[in-house]
């Protein structure tokens, strides 16, 4: 489905939990005549634990907050330096399945990888994307009333050192690692090159910016 526009809000840097909560309360109150959204946002340093989130799986968390929230998947890590995106997506409208949506996100991040000559690969049963059998970017979802929340973390240029602190996405041993390992990049055009390519595998065909930041945070 092609002809729709997708609304992109750059959140900045914000606290995660008001960012949760405002994802929550849209997908709560849209209904078939709303628009679909792309939020883009760094997070503060956080933990949060999926719904079936095994506490086995916080080694030590340490100063950083825990959040349990309504997303699917294990634990994972969260930190300036990290590009999160929620991608909040009316799918019966697009006629998309659940496994259809994650293979498009998940060729996004590979195709923004390969413009870097990064090869990012996938790994069955371990949705995410990785590079030499190392996480770079992250992926986790929840749908209500057909309509997705939550989305993906892509490690750009960040502190790896809380990864070590969990088993992430409830792999013990998984090595996580970051763009800037490979590539000088910036957080910023890399943003800008994720977007294009998620406006592509979704099948958008414009964004339009806003920036309503005081509504989230």
């Amino acid at each position: 489905m092609r002809g729709e526009s997708l609304l992109l809000r750059r959140l900045g840097l914000a606290d995660y939990e008001p960012v949760w909560r405002a994802m929550q309360t849209y997908t709560d109150e849209r209904d078939e005549s709303s628009g679909d959204e792309l939020w883009l946002v760094q997070h503060p340093p956080v933990f949060t634990q999926g719904q079936a989130g095994k506490a086995e799986h916080l080694l030590a968390p340490g100063n950083i907050p825990v959040i349990q929230v309504d997303r699917g998947g294990q634990v994972t890590y969260h930190g300036p330096g990290q590009i999160v995106a929620y991608p909040l997506i009316d799918i019966r409208r697009k006629n998309i399945g659940v496994r259809d949506l994650v293979h498009r996100i998940e060729e996004s991040l590979i195709r923004v990888l390969a413009h870097y000559e990064v090869t990012g690969e996938r790994i069955p049963g371990a949705p995410g994307i990785y590079v030499d059998g190392e996480k770079i970017a992250s992926l986790g979802l929840r749908v209500r009333r057909g309509c997705t929340l939550h989305g993906l973390a892509f490690n750009i240029d960040m502190d790896l050192e809380p990864f070590r602190r969990i088993n992430p996405c409830g792999f013990a041993g998984l090595r996580v690692t970051q763009l800037s390992h490979f590539a000088e990049v910036t957080l910023e055009e890399v943003e800008n090159r994720l977007v294009k390519s998620l406006q592509e595998q979704l099948g958008y065909s414009a964004i339009t910016a806003d920036r309503r930041e005081e509504s989230i945070t």
